[in-house]
């Protein structure tokens, strides 16, 4: 697998305002515009932070990942996401590895990218992301 590099810290929030406020105004940080990702039922707002980004995570129903992670903890890290060459490879070299995962199969996620988590329990208490952008981005 060719882990190519941290594409983004998630953030789970419970409003979008003050945290662009913070990262974009106080910070001085660059938005890169929002989006709506209904597979995961969010809505997303990436900042720019050097060669990576932070994602801020607003729930957009009751019953997506997010809101029953804001349940249960505070708001703020929820993962880790790493960008890496070829998604498919990547899940099935983790899979034949026998690492614990939520997807087996890579999925839609922000920008048109396709996304696959790896289970916390597998990676010492940490949500980590794969994810595969397009040519395009």
């Amino acid at each position: 697998m060719k882990i190519k590099r941290i594409a983004h810290i998630g953030l789970a929030v419970k409003g979008l305002d003050a945290p662009k406020d913070l990262y974009g105004k106080a910070l001085g940080l660059e938005l890169k515009g929002e989006e709506v990702v209904e597979t995961q039922k969010v809505k997303v707002s990436f900042i720019k932070v050097g060669e990576s980004n932070l994602e801020l995570l607003l729930p957009t129903a009751p019953d997506s990942a997010v809101a029953k992670f804001l349940e249960n903890k505070c708001e703020g890290f929820h993962h880790l996401a790493l960008e890496v060459e070829d998604i498919h490879a990547a899940v099935a070299e983790l899979k034949a590895a026998g690492v614990r995962l939520i997807d087996e199969t890579p999925r839609e996620g922000a920008h048109g990218a396709l996304v696959a988590f790896i289970h916390p329990k597998a990676t010492f208490g940490v949500l980590l992301e794969l994810c595969q952008y397009p040519e395009s981005h």
